[in-house]
């Protein structure tokens, strides 16, 4: 049978030249940035750059200049995140085309040049005034004054204008500090190592359907239980059960199930925080505050662990005492833990003492 989807092909080259022009509309600030750019003196920035050495050419000062101060225009102060909307934002990709600034590229440019990049900053900022990008009210002959689009607030004397471009700078500067302790060499926004190529995606994607596959095997077989302890009980006693039937076993999986393409084997937990992805951590703790045992589990409800947990105690008490006959007098466990299963556990050597309610206090089971 003919496949009439029409699927796009991602590695198609474009059949005639891309203009950058038409990225980004006419009213955009990037259009007057770059024609402003063109009129300054960037010989400061230039110098730094007279001998040619080895290795790759470096990216035009002024290319550069005009990409942090459209950023700064913009509040952006991570050279990081200023990497990234050189690569998605049509207006920074306006600006550099295809020659996309590494964020170390862009945070030793700033501070190599960091006092010429205030001075121009400045400068900039007032071509850009008088070029109109702030405009002034219109004064009628009677005296009425319309008001302009800004705020009083708004102004600046040269001083507080060249100490405000200072701070921006400053801020920039322990942004990057505070990634580059972070992230290290990393740009921070990468994939895991293992999504990175198409045969960890495609190893990690299958991990997550089997996960699924697994959940719903595991549902499937304990309904099936179900239906046959039912029908066991109602041949046992002649008669048929009330109540509704349970519905036929499937292994279909659930439209609503859901898995983590990041880690497959975390789960939606909800904490007194809201929701999270993650695990349950499991710890039984004596009076002393020592941790007797530990688990983690995917399984967001606590009932299902008093059981196991308890055991893992034992036998860790066992191996710290040397002795083959440990008993544990009370255990303490709040309402996550209560269902009418672990109470039936309960035995003449270990008492449960589990919170019917929630926010109450433990009551004897």
């Amino acid at each position: 049978m003919a496949n009439f989807y029409r699927e796009p092909d991602r590695r198609q080259r474009f059949l005639l030249p891309v203009d950058m022009s038409d990225w980004v509309c006419e009213a955009d600030m990037v259009h007057l940035l770059l024609d402003a750019i063109e009129l300054v003196d960037l010989s400061a920035f230039e110098a730094h750059y007279t001998r040619r050495g080895v290795g790759a050419p470096p990216f035009s000062p002024s290319m550069m200049v005009c990409v942090l101060i459209y950023a700064d225009a913009n509040g952006h102060r991570s050279s990081r995140k200023i990497e990234r909307l050189c690569e998605r934002d049509a207006g920074f990709r306006m600006i550099v085309g295809d020659e996309v600034p590494d964020h170390s590229v862009i945070a030793r440019f700033r501070k190599r040049h960091r006092s010429a990049f205030e001075a121009l900053f400045a400068e900039v900022l007032k071509l850009c005034h008088r070029a109109g990008l702030v405009r002034l009210g219109v004064v009628a002959l009677d005296g009425t004054k319309v008001k302009a689009n800004a705020s009083l607030s708004a102004n600046r004397t040269a001083g507080p204008l060249a100490a405000e471009v200072a701070a921006m700078v400053s801020e920039a500067e322990a942004a990057d500090a505070a990634e580059d302790a972070l992230f290290g060499d990393e740009r921070g926004d990468e994939l895991p190592a293992d999504l990175r190529t198409r045969s960890g995606r495609s190893a990690r994607l299958r991990a997550c359907m089997d996960q699924l596959r697994a959940e719903a095997d595991t549902a499937a077989a304990r309904q099936q239980e179900k239906i046959d302890a039912r029908a066991a009980e109602e041949e046992a006693t002649g008669k048929r059960k009330r109540g509704r039937k349970p519905r036929p076993a499937g292994a279909e999986i659930d439209e609503d199930a859901k898995a983590n393409v990041t880690d497959p084997d975390s789960r939606i937990m909800k904490s007194r925080k809201g929701y999270l992805q993650g695990y349950n951590a499991q710890a039984v703790v004596t009076a002393d505050q020592v941790i007797l045992a530990s688990r983690v589990s995917n399984e967001a409800n606590d009932v299902h662990q008093l059981g196991p947990m308890i055991d893992k105690a034992l036998a860790m008490a066992e191996a710290v005492t040397g002795e083959e006959d440990v008993r544990i007098a009370t255990a303490l466990m709040d309402a996550g833990y209560w269902s009418e299963d672990n109470v039936a556990m309960e035995t003449a050597d270990c008492e449960y003492l589990i919170a019917t309610t929630k926010g109450g206090c433990p009551a004897r089971c």
